[in-house]
């Protein structure tokens, strides 16, 4: 972790788009690099989508494929405008003589560009990731040399990635390797039994505060009184009807939802015939 510079936040299709290059790598390549793309502010730096550039290394030399990624931006914009070139990536543990080479090319297509290395071999047990920003070293005049500087990373998604990260998870589970996505209403259901396991921890907790097995910690009561808070306050039959309404709701679209369905594939075989 970094005791200065922005915060690194890395969504997880990144990661997925990385590990997704690195397993599709041409036969004999040690690892693979590609174009970081997000938005930056004052304190933080965003890492929403990135893409795989061809190269070829050796331990002399390094060629990257610089006209393929002025392209493959080029058509990125037309579809993310807000999106801009932030670093790049490379698969790995270490930097390398050939990531210094690799770093200037994208310290002119960025300010001050990261550097991101995912260890998608998992050298050290698990997938390390690592974010860094390069600084000029050395004497004026003199031989300059670059020196990488590691930043705090942090891990983000949207509410629509936490669907899919949910999702892979439930894979680990299952002998198949393989699991099929869920009905909103069984979504609805699964969601209110982890609130319930939640509920059930915190009641449990309390209990053994009060009961004088367990040491009152003052930040833990802070996050409950805030959590008590933020509660509205609401009597069991309103909250009833306006979870059942809801419930109407949402059975309701996915009546119609599958109504439509049936009315298009109706509709296709009627014009085949």
């Amino acid at each position: 972790m970094s005791v200065f510079g922005p915060v690194v936040k890395i969504h997880p299709v990144v990661l997925a788009s990385i590990s997704d290059s690195y397993e599709r790598r041409n036969e004999g390549a040690s690892r693979v690099i590609g174009t970081l793309l997000g938005t930056i502010d004052k304190h933080s730096i965003e890492v929403t989508n990135c893409f795989s550039v061809p190269h070829n290394e050796s331990e002399d030399e390094v060629a990257v494929d610089m006209e393929f990624a002025k392209n493959m931006y080029e058509l990125h914009k037309r579809v993310s405008p807000t999106e801009v070139i932030i670093g790049w990536y490379a698969t790995g543990f270490d930097i390398t003589e050939h990531s210094v080479l690799i770093h200037e090319y994208y310290s002119r297509e960025a300010t001050n560009p990261i550097h991101l290395t995912v260890d998608t071999a998992l050298q050290s047990g698990k997938m390390n990731i690592r974010a860094y920003v390069s600084a000029q070293m050395g004497v004026p005049g003199k031989t300059v040399g670059v020196m990488f500087t590691p930043l705090t990373v942090k891990y983000i998604h949207y509410d629509t990635e936490r669907i899919g990260m949910d999702l892979l998870q439930r894979t680990r589970l299952a002998t198949t390797r393989t699991k099929g996505l869920t009905s909103d209403l069984s979504q609805v259901g699964g969601a209110a039994a982890r609130i319930q396991d939640m509920l059930t921890t915190v009641l449990a907790y309390i209990e053994d505060v009060l009961s004088g097995k367990v040491t009152a910690d003052n930040s833990v009561g802070r996050f409950l009184m805030d959590l008590v808070n933020k509660v509205p306050t609401i009597s069991a039959e309103d909250f009833e009807n306006m979870l059942n309404s809801n419930i109407n709701d949402l059975l309701m679209v996915t009546y119609l939802s599958n109504l439509t369905q049936a009315q298009i594939a109706l509709n296709e075989k009627l014009v085949l015939l």
